[in-house]
């Protein structure tokens, strides 16, 4: 038995010859569908579906805070100069510094400062995604027995919980969303995945201004989300280069389609 729970470039699937028992939510939150997976022999008790409530209630309250399309959101409040960033919610404050390290360890190829159209002005949609699923996954903490898979745009946050089996990720092809290019077992970690394939060229080369067109996509498993995701987008940014980079990416996996249909996969140990 196989259960399908995401959307986009990656896909997560149970396994085991006795799948233990599972459940699932879905909600629109952050213009896409944001889903949740749960395994195990609480995955019925209602402490799960509280969990997964108070997790999605925490992606609104990021979503009112920092997105980039609500007038009223702190982000947009601080781009017009209406509040300093002393005067913003504490996550404001540590996203902020989040996005300066990104800034730093990607050597300016993932530059929240430097959004095609807006810039100098700060846009913390690079990470802020992804930095909010890691947060909001802390309702499962009390949920030991549960493996979790939290689905958001094609990044997955994956949990074992007591579950001997792991979560399995396919990562499609981008060029043919039919094809499925690999398969991998995660227990616990994130799965990220950035390129043109669902989004079109919207991701540029901060030191030049041009879309980067050398990766079609670039999947990174680690064990933070956050940063996986971050180094997903900075590889697609570096292009060609990224093959030989992706080797400095101590503890992480992953895999580059360049433009060509070249695939290069790499493993690093932890």
């Amino acid at each position: 038995m196989t259960t399908s729970a995401a959307a986009g470039s990656t896909a997560v699937a149970s396994v085991g010859d006795a799948p233990a028992p599972h459940r699932a939510w879905v909600e629109q939150i952050m213009g896409m569908p944001i889903s949740v997976h749960v395994r195990g022999s609480g995955a019925r008790d209602p402490h799960a579906a509280h969990a997964a409530r108070e997790l999605f209630a925490d992606l609104r309250t990021a979503d009112a805070l920092f997105s980039t399309y609500r007038a009223d959101s702190q982000i947009s409040r601080l781009g017009r100069g209406e509040l300093t960033l002393d005067e913003c919610d504490t996550s404001v404050r540590e996203v902020h510094r989040l996005c300066a390290a990104a800034l730093l360890r990607t050597d300016g190829y993932v530059d929240a400062w430097n959004t095609p159209g807006r810039p100098g002005q700060f846009d913390p949609t690079v990470l802020v995604k992804t930095w909010a699923v890691a947060r909001a996954a802390r309702h499962f903490d009390a949920l030991s027995d549960l493996a979790v898979a939290i689905g958001a745009g094609g990044d997955i946050l994956l949990r074992p919980g007591s579950e001997p089996d792991p979560w399995i990720i396919g990562i499609e092809d981008p060029n043919d969303s039919t094809r499925t290019l690999a398969t991998v077992p995660v227990h616990d970690g994130g799965v990220a995945t950035s390129g043109s394939a669902a989004r079109g060229n919207h991701i540029h080369d901060p030191h030049t201004g041009r879309p980067a067109t050398e990766i079609r996509s670039a999947t990174v498993i680690g064990p933070s989300l956050m940063w996986a995701d971050v180094w997903a987008t900075a590889a697609v940014a570096r292009g060609r280069t990224a093959v030989d980079w992706v080797d400095t990416l101590h503890g992480t996996s992953g895999l580059l389609v360049l433009a060509d249909g070249t695939v290069h996969r790499w493993s690093n140990e932890p």
